[in-house]
């Protein structure tokens, strides 16, 4: 058992017709068999550089975005030097981890493995000033979290946020037994699958100059506006992480923002040419999608727990396992409904007598907190 218009034509004054229905518009987009090199990464001045090589799809594809494997890939600075790259996994070049001269300028060389040559431009290298402070405050129905940072020399002007959030949470039900499919038999859960951790990078572009600005200081920049939300549930911490830009990396970046984040409203601007700095050696006209720039990478963590928000404390629900539910399972039924591997059991029910009832149970991705994340604390979490 568990536990848990027609279109219609508007008729006004006195029977003129005003209204009737909206129609849906699929504009005639031509597919295409093109498939573009993917660029993405930069060169870390002050670390290991990893970029990542893809192809693009067309818009009618439904396949999985394909890596750009087997590649030659190394940095070449305006001298000539070179710093190779490695592959793994399967389109991603990782470098050892480097400290690059800063007054020299930087490319990256990419030969496919069916020939192909591509070059980025040179580009200077950028310091990127440590940040000052990461803090978060109530805003409505949520937080914000900002970020200030300064340049006492003024030569940064152009900045750019990432952040990776990580946050504890509970799966729907405390399982304290499990089936195990090589004995075909249930029998007491010893490990833990009820508290786990998930991370998640960020997927918005987050960037602000101080170029009208007499000093090059930017004060609490609103990186993340969040609503209370499951994240903030038991604990939630993120890693903010500041990189300088030069003014043609910001504009590629703001181009990239409007023609991703703020479209879908007749007062949003119309999508524009987006121009990287990476170009096909052989043929100039070949569109490749990317910008390769050289920088360091500065960065800085902030928690948040439950008990930190706000009284009278919100109510946060497990929202992930809304549509979670309870089924009661017999014993004789039990193995042959689990074996079937998309159950499992997370409870025994027992009557006045100490006699097993029944099994409580759900889905595993109800029960399994591991499906959405890891049971493995962060080394960083405290």
């Amino acid at each position: 058992m568990k536990y848990f218009l027609p279109c219609a034509l508007a008729l006004l004054l006195g029977g003129a017709l005003l209204g009737g229905c909206i129609d849906s518009y699929l504009p005639d987009v031509p597919a295409t068999t093109q498939s573009y090199l993917v660029v993405d990464g930069f060169i870390n001045s002050q670390g290991s550089t990893t970029i990542k090589l893809s192809r693009s799809l067309g818009t009618a594809s439904g396949s999985a975005i394909p890596p750009e494997t087997k590649a030659t890939v190394y940095i070449q600075d305006d001298t000539g030097v070179r710093y190779p790259l490695a592959e793994s996994p399967a389109g991603t070049y990782t470098s050892a981890v480097q400290t690059l001269n800063p007054t020299r300028q930087y490319q990256l060389r990419i030969a496919t493995s069916k020939g192909r040559a591509y070059l980025s431009d040179l580009v200077p290298v950028k310091t990127t000033p440590p940040i000052d402070t990461v803090t978060w405050q109530p805003q409505g129905a949520g937080i914000a979290i900002n970020v200030s940072a300064h340049d006492a020399t003024n030569n940064t002007r152009y900045y750019r946020w990432d952040y990776v959030e990580t946050y504890q949470f509970t799966s729907a039900f405390r399982s304290t037994l499990e089936y195990v499919p090589s004995a075909n038999t249930i029998r007491p859960r010893t490990e833990d699958i009820y508290h786990c951790w998930r991370t998640e990078p960020s997927t918005v572009i987050k960037q602000a100059n101080t170029t009208k600005l007499s000093q090059d200081v930017v004060a609490a920049y609103p990186v993340i506006e969040m609503p209370y939300n499951e994240k903030l549930r038991i604990r939630y911490s993120v890693l903010v992480q500041q990189i300088a830009e030069t003014q043609a990396e910001y504009e590629y970046w703001d181009t990239l923002s409007k023609n991703t984040q703020n479209l879908g409203t007749l007062n949003d601007p119309l999508p524009t040419q987006l121009t990287g700095n990476v170009h096909a050696v052989d043929n100039s006209s070949e569109p490749v999608l990317g910008f390769v720039s050289a920088h360091s990478v500065t960065q800085k963590r902030i928690f948040i727990d439950y008990n930190d928000l706000p009284r009278p404390l919100p109510l946060i629900d497990n929202t992930s396992y809304s549509k979670c539910s309870v089924d009661t399972v017999r014993p004789a039924d039990a193995l042959g409904i689990y074996k079937v591997g998309t159950y499992g059991p997370f409870l025994p029910e027992y009557d006045q007598r100490g006699r097993l009832l029944y099994y409580l149970s759900s889905t595993n991705v109800c029960i399994d907190c591991r499906l959405r994340g890891t049971n493995v604390q962060p080394s960083f979490w405290r």
